[in-house]
């Protein structure tokens, strides 16, 4: 069994709602190139309990929602946080994101600071930032 856990740091751990986990492991490794480390579905196999992926090199967990376990609510929408992906070649990365179909929120562009930089939200609500330093 591949050792799935992160050993330090800070590590996102999304809650996937409306039992769409399996389908946003597919688009995070057409969007991101994130390859699957390991998945635990529950005992009926309608949800995933755990799903490890490594995307640019870093760990992201991820699970369905299971509300059930809340009294009933679901999950909160996302809408707090930006997972930033640093990368080689912004446009690149950008480009594979929304053919996959990400959605554009701030178009890449050049930025003051000297990145190539824009936002992108994901299928599930989650938002990603994308940047590289601007290629002389």
């Amino acid at each position: 069994m591949p050792d799935d856990r992160p050993k330090s740091g800070v590590t996102p751990h999304l809650t996937i709602r409306d039992g769409r986990c399996v389908e946003a492991i597919q688009f995070y490794a057409d969007a991101f190139g994130a390859v699957e480390q390991s998945r635990q579905a529950e005992e009926n196999g309608d949800r995933l309990m755990h799903a490890a992926l490594i995307i640019n090199g870093d760990f992201v967990l991820m699970h369905d929602d299971f509300p059930e376990y809340r009294g009933g609510d679901p999950a909160p929408a996302p809408a707090s946080a930006v997972f930033h992906l640093a990368v080689d070649d912004a446009d690149a990365w950008w480009a594979r994101a929304v053919e996959a179909g990400a959605e554009v929120t701030m178009p890449l562009a050049d930025q003051f600071w000297g990145d190539r930089y824009g936002h992108l939200k994901d299928p599930f609500g989650y938002t990603w930032s994308i940047g590289a330093p601007i290629k002389a």
